[in-house]
């Protein structure tokens, strides 16, 4: 019997043709039995020794402080990850549960009322009570999906916040301190260190729990929603309740995160658990692939290490100009422009520095202080009070770059050259002197990257849908 000539029916030819040719490679087939000899349990296995052993590694707490809010922020994101991922449902008031987590503990093991709970009754509480919170929160909007769910759960989020921000009980916006640490069968967690190590325990039940509940008929049941509820509501599947399921899953791993936050944090406030807290899980499910487990853990590691790294101007002008270089490699096609244009940006900075140096000496030289590099100061002009010519410029930079995109070919090359120059100019005189502004800034800009060039995310599965 002979094979068939013609192209397959439901099959993709591009992408057959695309993974023989994948296969063919040497190092594609060692990768591929590398890949089936170590199970995923067995990655996690080896992820968890690695973060123990950096826990005993570094004695510096500002590291075990890092590496606390990776756990923790990991931790929070799978919860996120069961209610986007694999429900797909839009939950905008998701950081309200990680509130509601650390208020609890605030009040059980505090001596705000007097009350010192033993650590595991309150987070057993705080995790239980979440997840009824979450079940009540998802009843009114369980008949409803994408903007409309996203509103509901806006308007939770933003409730929250304005209570604990008005309460007598919560004490307004000065929130509750002098918290109790953490303590279990007599032992009291009083350093950093023993708090990262407790994060761990957390982030491996979490992440314990959530696979096997993905691998049951339930995780199952999620994924047959998300691509198609009314599908899955033919089939025979409680959608309602599958609804109410994954809020209570989700809200229940933000309430046990936020009894570990609250107790290292000491002091709790609202402004803990205001948007920005949302907009990075988000980018953290987003940038790792939403679904995807090891993608949300992956996009955890580099969203809240990036962050950390790009507050101090150093890390963070090594990271700029590394991403500019590593990004030229990638996409500048043909390679032989790679020179070309680098060596342009360099001779362009030199020649405008010199005559920016030369018409206006007095306010081209760099000050001691705010972030400026003394080093960049002999390429790139930077100025002595660049307060309004930093926005101007950032301003000309987006156009510049929206500009870009009418260009083709050699065209578009040539332009780079100026473009990344005044990218370079505004980092020095307007992005570095603002590390909390300019994180967001470098942030969205990667995940609109991301979108580009891999809507799935990092680790993410691509949708195949069939219009």
């Amino acid at each position: 019997m002979t094979e068939p000539t013609g192209p397959r029916i439901g099959a993709d030819e591009w992408v057959a043709r695309q993974e023989e040719r994948l296969k063919d490679s040497g190092l594609s087939r060692f990768g591929e039995r590398l890949g089936k000899r170590i199970t995923p349990p067995m990655r996690f296995g080896l992820l968890v020794v690695g973060l123990a052993i950096f826990g005993i590694a570094t004695s510096d707490q500002y590291y075990q402080r890092v590496g606390f809010n990776t756990l923790y922020y990991a931790a929070l994101a799978l919860g996120l990850n069961v209610v986007v991922g694999w429900a797909g449902l839009l939950d905008l008031g998701y950081v309200a549960f990680f509130g509601l987590g650390a208020y609890a503990y605030a009040f059980l093991d505090s001596p705000q009322y007097g009350l010192h709970w033993p650590t595991l009754a309150t987070m057993a509480l705080a995790c239980l009570g979440c997840a009824v919170v979450g079940v009540l929160v998802s009843l009114p909007s369980r008949r409803l999906f994408g903007d409309y769910l996203a509103i509901i759960t806006l308007f939770f989020g933003q409730i929250f916040y304005n209570l604990v921000g008005n309460l007598n009980a919560t004490n307004g916006p000065n929130g509750l301190t002098n918290l109790d640490p953490l303590g279990f069968f007599g032992l009291h967690i009083n350093t950093v260190r023993q708090y990262y190590y407790v994060a761990l325990v957390v982030f491996v039940g979490v992440v314990v729990v959530l696979w096997l509940v993905n691998q049951s008929r339930t995780g199952r049941a999620w994924r047959s929603m998300r691509e198609d509820s009314m599908a899955a509501q033919l089939l025979g599947m409680p959608v309602n309740w599958l609804k109410l399921l994954a809020f209570a899953f989700g809200a229940g791993v933000a309430g046990l995160t936020g009894t570990v936050f609250a107790a290292l944090e000491v002091n709790i406030f609202p402004s803990n658990f205001y948007l920005d807290v949302l907009i990075t899980l988000y980018a953290i499910v987003i940038l790792g692939g939403a679904g995807s487990m090891a993608g949300v853990m992956l996009g955890a590691f580099t969203i809240i290490v990036g962050l950390e790294l790009l507050s101090t101007p150093d890390n963070a002008r090594l990271l700029f100009y590394g991403g500019i270089a590593l990004g030229l490699v990638l996409w500048l096609r043909p390679l032989r422009w790679i020179p070309i244009v680098v060596g342009g940006t360099i001779a362009l900075g030199f020649v405008v520095n010199a005559i920016a140096t030369a018409v206006w000496a007095s306010g081209t030289k760099p000050t001691s202080f705010g972030g400026q590099s003394q080093t960049m100061s002999s390429w790139v002009v930077e100025l002595t009070d660049p307060t309004k010519a930093g926005a101007y410029g950032y301003a000309i930079l987006i156009g510049a770059v929206l500009g870009m995109t009418l260009l083709k070919g050699w065209m578009r090359k040539v332009a780079l050259i100026p473009v990344l120059y005044l990218a370079a100019f505004v980092w020095e005189n307007e992005l570095v002197l603002n590390p909390s502004v300019t994180a967001l800034i470098i942030l969205g800009a990667l995940l609109v990257a991301l979108m580009i060039v891999r809507p799935a995310g990092l680790l993410g599965k691509a949708r195949v849908e069939i219009v």
